[in-house]
């Protein structure tokens, strides 16, 4: 049997677009003091691991606040439940600027953005489901994805060049503006999705905790947040020492810089292939097995290649196939654990990795040797990667996805 699905509303890449920009201003917002921590550190008279902790902030505050989101989420629908976040983004977004002199009010500033923050990245799949077919959901969950990337790429590239043409305090203050633009366009433009068809409305869905225990009985899903709980913890402690990481087999600061650039470029290209191929294959199952085999060689690279090409290509890799299957895995939970609500599939999926990567940040510095190589770790993790790849052969394809039309 079939499912057939709602005509498609032309109006869903308006508010694809708007949503998309959302995510961007927040990624940014989040990564604005990675590429100034020194310049940062002395301006506000503080160390470096204090204003490494205004973006570490971010996963903490995501452990406490990802299940109320998602309830906020599915309980009120997307223009709600992501609007209270969007809100939060302008209030704090403006006031980091207004009060950007002082290390303690820029600290809670970014609380209020970490508290914010959940409520944007844990709705991808619901914004998907409620505006696009779901031939297309991977695809529009990948744009989501995308502009997560694209938001961090441009906060790397644009703060230190506004730090340097307006101060500290004047640059936050643009961003500020920026965060006020985001809100004003998302109430202007997200409209109430579209009314449920007769078919989706007949299948009741479950309320937000409900869901959540249906979640936790389900294999596949098991499977799927151990996995995540690997894999992501892995990407993000890479990612957070990607510096510290290479630094002992001779590459320089700037060189870790460029080598971040080409991650984001790969998972960016990444996002606009992998999840449109799923869609058009009918596949979930099979583009998460080939990404995660393709990264490995990527994070085999970026552990022992000591020439700075290979190290890139290591670095592409791992962003093209890794960041790639983000979107893909997030509709795979949602369409496995249907009638269970969208965001809490995803928030599930999205706190197992919050979770693992601050572990694994730890761990990786605590394990480094007395030369400051991080290998030792490094060869844990790509253990647990192969482990996550005999895990992803365990996964059944998603029926829903297979008996669309």
């Amino acid at each position: 049997m079939t499912r057939v699905e709602k005509p498609a509303n032309p109006y869903r890449w308006i508010v694809l677009l708007n949503y998309a920009f959302i995510q961007a201003i927040m990624q940014m917002l989040w990564i604005t003091f990675a590429p100034i921590t020194g310049d940062a550190a002395e301006f506000y008279g503080v160390g470096a691991l204090q204003i490494g902790f205004l973006a570490m902030i971010f996963m903490i505050v995501y452990i406490f606040i990802s299940f109320p989101a998602s309830w906020a989420i599915d309980t009120f629908g997307i223009r709600k439940g992501i609007g209270f976040g969007v809100v939060l983004t302008g209030i704090f977004g403006i006031l980091r600027g207004l009060m950007g002199s002082d290390y303690t009010y820029v600290l809670l500033s970014m609380i209020g953005l970490a508290v914010a923050q959940p409520f944007i990245l844990n709705s991808v799949t619901a914004v998907s489901a409620k505006w696009f077919p779901l031939q297309e959901r991977a695809t529009a969950a990948g744009l989501a994805v995308m502009a997560q990337f694209v938001g961090i790429v441009i906060g790397m590239a644009a703060t230190p060049f506004l730090t340097i043409q307006y101060g500290i305090p004047g640059m936050l203050t643009i961003y500020g503006v920026i965060s006020i633009v985001g809100v004003i366009c998302f109430f202007l433009f997200i409209k109430p999705a579209p009314a449920q068809t007769e078919e989706e409305a007949a299948v009741p869905r479950t309320k937000v905790f409900e869901g959540l225990r249906h979640i936790l009985k389900l294999k596949d899903m098991i499977l799927m947040i151990l996995m995540i709980f690997i894999g992501l913890g892995i990407f993000n402690a890479v990612t957070t020492w990607i510096e510290q990481m290479i630094a002992p087999r001779g590459f320089s600061a700037v060189q870790a810089g460029t080598l971040g650039a080409v991650l984001m470029v790969g998972g960016i290209l990444g996002c606009l292939v992998v999840p449109t191929l799923s869609d058009r294959l009918r596949k979930r199952k099979l583009p998460v097995v080939v990404c995660l085999i393709g990264s490995l060689p990527g994070l085999i690279g970026l552990t022992f290649v000591t020439s700075f090409g290979w190290l890139l290509a290591s670095g592409f890799l791992m962003g093209f196939f890794f960041m790639s299957i983000a979107p893909v895995v997030f509709q795979y939970g949602t369409e496995i654990s249907y009638p269970a609500p969208e965001a809490t599939s995803q928030g599930v999926l999205m706190l197992s990795g919050q979770i693992s990567g601050i572990i694994f940040i730890f761990g990786m510095d605590m394990f480094r040797t007395e030369s400051g190589s991080m290998t030792p770790f490094l060869l844990v993790m790509i253990g647990l990667w192969v482990l996550t790849i005999l895990l992803s052969f365990m996964l059944r394809e998603s029926r829903m996805i297979e008996i669309s039309e």
